[in-house]
């Protein structure tokens, strides 16, 4: 248990460093976009024959609020120290709403549309890709190039095939948004199927890709751990196929998580952009528009929860990943 302890330790200091590090991010890089964020709130709100005193009197004070006249390094440690107090800042466009307020409903619809979408598609890609691995012949010839097609579809361009096809030529499907505007959201079955009726191509193209992925690693690794001399001997000792096939698909699932835990981030990735093509109310979507509008608060909001929810996720399986593989836990012991 000490060693076990030692590796958490270990993990927790590289994620906080990691944590550190995306801060710096977050805070610096959105300030690297040309133009002036102020200006273009001033023009929003100032339509018409305004003169120009008013205009400049205006600028100056929303500087003076958003703190944007200070020098960049003091404003840096006044984002660290709200981002502490859980205080994400007033977003420039949708002023005065704060980035907390839009932040919160977007995380619900992006957690809904990611973690079962990341979840089911590892699940199935590793069975279907076990299978393949253990039938071959026909089976093994028709998922192996299935899943190599699919996976190398990036995830906007099938996002677009699905829109196109499911939405636009045979319109069994929303086009874009989470729910109807017609419809206001209430726990009713009438909104809660309209919200299932939007959710399905931005969770099938998700899910399609995730499958395709991690089919082809775990085929390969079925059949590098069924070529292995320990499966050889199990078979000279008369144990049952399905025995050896658990013995199999145990080992070969271990660096599957791995793969998981490195492609996260990717599949994250590809999750936004997959929001903003389907026009769905999650953090992709909001990051977008943050994006287009200079909105430095709402930037830095949406990455740094994007950021920690992958870190986080990181963590969890790297936690699991030291309690399962019997390697980690034999260098735990050593390092006692």
């Amino acid at each position: 248990m000490k060693g076990f302890t030692k590796y958490f330790v270990q993990k927790l200091l590289w994620y906080a460093l990691a944590f550190f590090i995306a801060l710096l991010l977050n805070f610096f890089l959105p300030r690297l976009i040309p133009g002036d964020p102020i200006s273009v709130i001033v023009g929003q709100m100032m339509s018409g024959n305004v003169p120009s005193e008013t205009q400049e009197r205006v600028y100056r004070s929303f500087v003076e609020e958003f703190g944007l006249d200070k020098p960049l390094i003091v404003q840096f440690f006044t984002y660290i120290g709200n981002v502490f107090k859980g205080n994400l800042g007033t977003s420039f466009s949708l002023y005065p709403l704060s980035v907390n307020e839009v932040i919160s409903s977007a995380v619900v619809w992006t957690i809904a549309l990611q973690l079962p979408s990341i979840l089911v598609g590892w699940i199935v890609g590793n069975l279907l890709g076990a299978a393949a691995a253990y039938r071959k012949g026909v089976f093994d010839k028709t998922i192996f190039p299935l899943s190599l097609f699919v996976s190398s579809i990036p995830y906007q361009c099938l996002a677009i095939i699905l829109l196109y096809v499911f939405g636009v030529n045979l319109g069994w499907f929303p086009i874009g948004g989470g729910y109807s505007r017609t419809l206001l959201p209430t726990l009713s079955w009438t909104f809660i199927l309209d919200v299932l009726h939007h959710y399905f191509l931005p969770f099938l193209s998700l899910v399609l890709v995730t499958i395709g992925g991690q089919a082809i690693g775990m085929r390969e690794m079925s059949i590098y751990e069924l070529n292995t001399d320990y499966v050889t001997y199990c078979k000279m000792l008369g144990m049952s196929d399905k025995k050896i096939q658990r013995y199999v698909f145990k080992n070969a699932v271990l660096p599957q998580i791995t793969g998981l835990a490195i492609s996260l981030g990717s599949m994250v990735g590809g999750a936004l952009v997959t929001e903003i093509v389907f026009g769905y109310p999650g953090l992709g979507t909001w990051l977008f528009n943050g994006i287009r509008s200079l909105d430095y608060p709402l930037i830095q909001g949406s990455t740094l929860i994007i950021a920690l929810m992958v870190l986080l996720a990181n963590f969890i399986m790297d936690m699991v990943y030291g309690l399962i593989d019997p390697r980690v836990k034999a260098a735990q012991m050593e390092e006692v």
